[in-house]
Order: C-alpha cells, then sequence, then structure tokens
C-alpha cells in the first residue's frame, strides 16, 4: 500500500463522524437545558396570575426552535451548496447574535 498524503484540510471519516457526533449531542443538551427550564423555572418567573400561559408560551417557542432546526438545515443546506458553505455560515452565525442582543 501507498502512503496516502492527505490535503491539510481533509479529515478522515471516522473523525468528521466523532466531530458531527459531538455537535449533535451539544445541540440536543442546549434543547434539554431549555425544556427542563421552561418546566421548572419560567412558570416562577412570569405574573402569578397565568402560570399556564407562561409554560404554554414557553413550551411553544421550544417547539418552534426544534421544529426550525430541519427547516433552517434543508434552507441553508441548498444555499449552502450553490453560494458557499463558509457564507451560510457566518450568515447564520450573524442572524443568531443579531436576534441574541
Amino acid at each position: 500500500m501507498a502512503n496516502r498524503q492527505y490535503h491539510p484540510f481533509h479529515r478522515p471519516a471516522p473523525t468528521r463522524g466523532r466531530l458531527s457526533f459531538i455537535g449533535s449531542v451539544i445541540e440536543y443538551y442546549d434543547f434539554l437545558l431549555y425544556a427542563t427550564a421552561a418546566a421548572v423555572v419560567f412558570e416562577r418567573c412570569s405574573s402569578p396570575r397565568s402560570t399556564l400561559a407562561a409554560t404554554v408560551a414557553s413550551f411553544g417557542t421550544f417547539a418552534a426552535g426544534y421544529l426550525a432546526r430541519p427547516l433552517g438545515g434543508i434552507l441553508f443546506g441548498h444555499f449552502g451548496d450553490r453560494i458557499g458553505r463558509k457564507k451560510m455560515l457566518v450568515t447564520t452565525m450573524t442572524l443568531m447574535a443579531s436576534r441574541a442582543s
């Protein structure tokens, strides 16, 4: 067998798979933390008159984020293949940062 030379940015498939798995674990951990906070904490932070409405609203935002993930993946994946993945990564990070502030 010949010694293969790899491009500096090319990673073997098992390494990419592990990185993808770690990213998914972190993302689902984020959803778990938000769901726990929505069930336990958010109802106490709302007005005492309507704890049910606060819980429903917090789970509604949780559901919206959970449903938006695959739709965003389809949309930004499509444009990432056409325009470039780096540009789409910068776009999504900018959108997330602008919404957070």
